[in-house]
């Protein structure tokens, strides 16, 4: 059994996949190619979003909207440290701070409530009010909120944005597992001034390596984030109006892209159908997801909760030995990893996602998942 079934995707759509990348061969315009802006318009109208930019991967449209919002040294950029590293390394990589704020449990999304704690915090300069980077106490300005849509799961943005407009901080949205996920009626991808996805092979649209995409509405941002993806460029490309990246998406994986997204949304409906199932088959037995109302998740993972970790790796053993693939997602918190160890968090300045991070784990996920299969990955938790 697999994890995640590329392969049995792959099997239904040959001909397009093939048919599309040839088109790349055959003109060989290999780099900003027409397929590139072809994805960006097709995938803009599917979140309901002006404007998309391509970009060689997520973390680089994490990197570019920060860069867009001119993030740098003595800057407070706040995130959850229940993420994939990306989310704060690129804080980082500019010389601004992450300020970490713990989740919430039913969700592993941001807590808006702590939210506004921290940021109350970083402007008073008071540790006790929330655990700030020791270092940098009191010498920070809050600029923005990273929100990472968990799992599939958007965050909420009702919530985060009414905290963000109290202060005038810019809201930048982490989709990189949400894409197809909904939130009130809108599209992941859609929320705050920039959102940013991944086209990883293992997110819900992946491509055959690595891809990303930011979304915006603002006309302004538009040509700041097309000018950094491409090393600064102004006029043409010998004219670099500011500091910028190597960011560009390669035409041959949004032409990859296009194929796969002929049949995207039927992906997500069978992703919905198979977490549907899981939650009939284990609830009682384990702590499976909860779905807020008036949300919908693009069920990048399915990750449910044991009683400790204990619990977790027995059932994890139990599994292996059935040959059933599992996942963890995040054994160590971010707070805790070397990379952030300048900052001085300890251990319990955010229990929830230690806890979190103890007893998570992950089962197969994928819009090809049998309903077989899924019985007897349930029958292993009876």
């Amino acid at each position: 059994m697999d994890f995640i079934d590329l392969a049995a995707q792959q099997r239904r759509i040959p001909e397009t996949l093939n048919a599309s990348i040839a088109r790349v061969f055959a003109h060989g315009q290999y780099v900003n190619g027409p397929e590139v802006r072809e994805l960006e318009a097709t995938l803009a109208g599917y979140v309901g979003a002006k404007h998309a930019v391509g970009c060689a991967s997520g973390t680089d449209a994490l990197l570019m909207a920060l860069m867009a919002f001119g993030i740098g040294p003595g800057d407070a950029v706040f995130t959850t440290p229940f993420t994939f590293v990306a989310t704060a390394e690129v804080v980082g990589l500019l010389g601004a701070t992450p300020v970490f704020v713990d989740i919430d449990p039913a969700t592993f999304n941001i807590d808006p409530a702590k939210l506004e704690q921290a940021m109350e915090a970083v402007e008073k300069g008071d540790p006790a009010l929330h655990p700030l980077p020791g270092a940098f106490c009191g010498k920070l300005r809050p600029r923005a909120v990273i929100p990472v849509d968990l799992f599939g799961l958007p965050a909420d943005y009702d919530a985060i944005e009414a905290v963000a407009a109290r202060r005038v901080i810019a809201v930048i949205e982490d989709a990189a597992q949400s894409f197809g996920g909904e939130y009130k009626g809108r599209k992941a991808g859609s929320f705050g001034a920039i959102a940013c996805t991944s086209f990883f092979p293992a997110k819900p649209l992946g491509c055959y390596g690595d891809g990303g995409m930011c979304f915006t509405d603002d006309d302004r941002f538009v040509g700041l984030l097309r000018s950094i993806r491409n090393h600064g460029q102004g006029s043409d490309k010998y004219e670099n109006i500011r500091i910028g990246i190597n960011g560009r998406l390669d035409t041959l994986q949004a032409s990859i892209l296009l194929a796969k997204f002929a049949i995207f949304p039927e992906e997500i409906d069978l992703r919905r159908e198979v977490a549907r199932r899981y939650n009939e088959l284990l609830t009682g037995s384990v702590k499976t997801p909860e779905i807020p109302e008036g949300c919908k998740s693009a069920w990048a993972q399915y990750s449910i909760l044991a009683q400790d970790s204990e619990e977790r790796s027995s059932l994890i053993a139990k599994l292996k030995k059935a040959g059933i693939p599992t996942a963890i997602y995040y054994p160590k918190p971010l707070h805790r990893q070397t990379a952030f160890s300048c900052l001085g968090y300890k251990e319990g300045d955010f229990p929830v996602s230690e806890d979190c991070a103890q007893r998570i784990f992950s089962l197969p996920m994928h819009p090809y998942l049998t309903a077989g299969d899924q019985r007897r990955i349930a029958a292993l938790f009876q």
